[in-house]
């Protein structure tokens, strides 16, 4: 069986899930190669679990002073450029495709006739989940993205759907340093520094894609960004600061860790995510750089961690068998190994959200 591997680069989520499933693959045997497309090939880092990949432009969102940008969007897109990747990509050597919300590889299988999995985080949005600002834009940017013929989504909880748990890698929290660790890099610097420097019994440690080296300014720390450097401060730290992307609030809360999230305006997906986590009561939301929000959530306690399975390990065992399983039974299988701390499980059953799994009842698609 050969694979070729469609991946979203736009942010460092989507590439740190499909590093473990690569990792995963690798270990069942199973032969992939990969295509990754919005960012320029040269802003790629640590990339050695992908080979020999192929990097192409694809197509990807501007954002600015932590919002999307339409105009922008418009403008450094380079539509021709993307048909013809698109038209030029043969698949005649693969057996079928996986896209994780990736543009090129999903529409070449969909042009060519090629089966084609989808396994991303936004493919949960096609169940009824928390939703807000679900407008025809995002709809349409949803639907038509990355268009595969089977999806397979991820996501923090199932809601009672067929949905499967996050992929993230396997972290022990280390001794807790103190620092508070910042991912921002939709803000300008300048805008971090001046929400976080008043806070001055805190330590900010603020990774940014504007900084090659590390900068010291007052009680922040702006840091270039780099997985085991980031990694080290994430275990350490004694809470986070980001954008509701996916990624990095899963393995948050897998490590226990505080959060604030700010998602970035205009982004249908963050500020769902946002709404969800705030929902179990796993996070803390703000909706621009609120110093008093920052405030408050200092004085915050800790939610709880939350116990996750080997999700990429079982997705790659799941597609070396051949896809037997059903998708429903996979997610069944491993969402009764998920752990959530009480509180968390005493407001999903006050809300009432989704199947009770002791039944073995999450929802058939």
């Amino acid at each position: 069986m050969r694979i070729l591997y469609g991946v979203q680069g736009t942010g460092n989520g989507h590439i740190s899930r499909c590093r473990l499933i690569a990792k995963a693959l690798q270990a069942e045997g199973v032969d992939v190669d990969y295509v990754l497309s919005g960012r320029e090939a040269h802003a790629y880092f640590d990339m050695q679990e992908f080979g020999d990949y192929r990097a192409v432009p694809g197509l990807t969102f501007v954002t600015r002073n932590g919002a999307i940008d339409l105009l922008a969007t418009v403008g450094r897109s380079q539509p021709l450029r993307l048909f013809r990747d698109i038209r030029q990509l043969s698949l005649q050597d693969y057996d079928f495709i996986i896209s994780d919300f990736e543009p090129v590889t999903a529409w070449a299988a969909k042009r060519q006739n090629i089966p084609s999995l989808g396994i991303s985080h936004q493919a949960s949005f096609r169940y009824g989940i928390p939703q807000t600002g679900n407008n025809l834009f995002a709809r349409l940017t949803m639907r038509h993205f990355a268009p595969v013929h089977h999806a397979v989504g991820l996501h923090w909880y199932h809601f009672g759907y067929p949905i499967l748990p996050p992929v993230i890698e396997t972290l022990q929290p280390d001794n807790d340093s103190g620092d508070i660790l910042v991912y921002l890099p939709f803000e300008a610097p300048a805008a971090i520094f001046e929400l976080l420097s008043r806070f001055k019994s805190a330590r900010f440690i603020c990774f940014h894609p504007q900084f090659t080296i590390p900068v010291e300014q007052n009680n922040l720390c702006f840091m270039p960004l780099g997985r085991d450097s980031f990694v080290k401060a994430l275990r350490g730290c004694n809470g986070v600061i980001c954008n509701a992307g996916f990624e990095l609030a899963s393995e948050a809360l897998t490590l226990g860790k505080r959060l604030l999230l700010k998602p970035v305006q205009g982004q249908f997906e963050q500020a769902s995510n946002a709404m969800t986590l705030e929902l179990l009561g796993l996070a803390h939301v703000m909706q621009r750089l609120d110093p008093g929000q920052v405030r408050h959530w200092l004085n915050a306690e800790k939610a709880g961690q939350v116990h996750y399975p080997d999700v990429a390990t079982a997705i790659a065992e799941w597609l070396a068998k051949g896809r037997s399983e059903s998708v429903p039974d996979l997610a069944e299988r491993l969402w009764r190994q998920v752990i959530f701390p009480e509180p968390v499980m005493e407001r999903i059953h006050e809300l009432g959200l989704g199947a009770d799994l002791s039944n073995g009842q999450l929802m058939r698609a």
